[in-house]
């Protein structure tokens, strides 16, 4: 992977971690917005988790494509899951947020993938 990928895909990765961070610690600007959208207490930690797994996924997709592939098609599909849960509280003025997170993830996954020989 080049110098500008992996710097891209490490700067993805620290942005899920941070929000995996903010999640995990419970930070009012997080968690009053997962309170209002209706998601569960409960699911916090593993919303969490998810990112946090996804974001050393990313990491470890530098050196070894494959798993950064899948930690960039599960944090996708996480983000797409966050956009849904968005639109179906209702509160359109949230929107970007979560696409904020997807966008750079795409990204990290198609450099990735580039580099990895998977698209042509």
């Amino acid at each position: 992977m080049d110098t500008l990928t992996t710097l891209i895909v490490i700067l993805v990765a620290a942005w899920v971690g941070y929000s995996a961070y903010a999640v995990l610690t419970h930070q009012p600007w997080v968690v009053d917005n997962l309170a209002e959208y209706g998601v569960p207490r409960s699911w916090w930690p593993w919303l969490g988790t998810a990112k946090t797994l996804g974001a050393a996924g990313l990491v470890a997709g530098v050196w070894l494509p494959a798993v950064g592939l899948a930690a960039s098609a599960g944090l996708t599909v996480y983000f797409l899951g966050a956009v849904l849960t968005v639109l179906r509280a209702r509160v359109y003025r949230h929107v970007a947020y979560p696409l904020l997170f997807l966008a750079p993830v795409v990204l990290a996954g198609t450099l990735t993938a580039d580099h990895a020989g998977g698209i042509g």
